[in-house]
This record gives C-alpha cells, structure tokens and sequence, in this order.
C-alpha cells in the first residue's frame, strides 16, 4: 500500500471513505472523531469552507435539527454546528440531491492512516479517553461488603 500525499483531494477521499464506512460500523465513534478532527483542521487552514445549514434528515429524539455543510475539495460533507454557525452561516433548508460526491474507491485502511497522520489522533488514544461506567452496588441497609 503507497503513501499517500495529504492533498486537499485525497483528504477529501478519505474524509468520504471513513464516512461511508462509519455509516454501517459497529462502533463508529472514533471513525466520525476521525472525519470531524480532519474536517475542523481543513477549514482553520482554509482548505475547506462552510457553505450553510441544512436540516439534518435523521434528527435525534425526533426534533428539529440543523447540520453545517462543509465543501472540501469536490466533496460535501455534514459536521454539527456550533452557536456561532446559526449567527453567521445562511439556513439551506432541507436537504437536496444538489450536492452530490464522487464516487470513490479508497481501501478504509488507507483512509484511516492518511487522516490519522493529519490529525495526530490515533485509535488507542480516542478509546482511552472514554470513561467506563461502573454499576452502583446496592446493598441492604445494615450489610457492608
């Protein structure tokens, strides 16, 4: 497998390729930290560019909710919004079949290394960073374990 350069195209592909993949993962969380990391670090260097809101198709506990459309390279991808997104980008309305991507081939593998590289994250360091829960032990008033 070739290294890849970090262009704003092929970032763009990989950026596609882990959302695609995250979509049906088990466990997607650090495959969307992944995608949002590159996307932020994309638009502060000014490679990438908030475009407006739409309304997000599957909104959680059936609200209302927007998502900002951010364009990298020939791409079109969706992050959640900050307050300062509603005061400054334009509101789109629903979502069209307007904005469309390429279609891409990209081994996940190599979507994942190249954007790891970009972002400084890695796996291990994103699951170490999640709390565990631990179950409270009930016990009768009295007893001691």
């Amino acid at each position: 497998m070739d290294h890849l350069e970090p262009s704003v195209e092929n970032l763009a592909k990989a950026i596609f390729t882990v959302n695609r993949h995250a979509k049906t993962a088990l466990n997607p969380s650090f495959l969307y930290l992944l995608k949002k990391k590159a996307i932020e670090k994309l638009i502060s260097e000014g490679k990438a560019k908030k475009v407006g809101l739409h309304f997000s198709p599957n909104p959680k506990y059936s609200k209302q909710q927007s998502d900002v459309l951010v364009s990298v390279g020939n791409y079109y991808f969706h992050i959640p919004p900050t307050k300062e997104d509603f005061a400054q980008l334009p509101h789109l309305g629903t979502l069209n079949g307007e904005y469309r991507n390429p279609v891409t081939k990209m081994p996940l593998s190599q979507a994942k290394s190249l954007l790891q590289a970009y972002t400084s994250i890695s796996e291990g360091a994103a699951a170490r960073k999640k709390k565990t829960y631990q179950k409270p032990i009930f016990k009768r008033l009295g007893e001691s374990y």
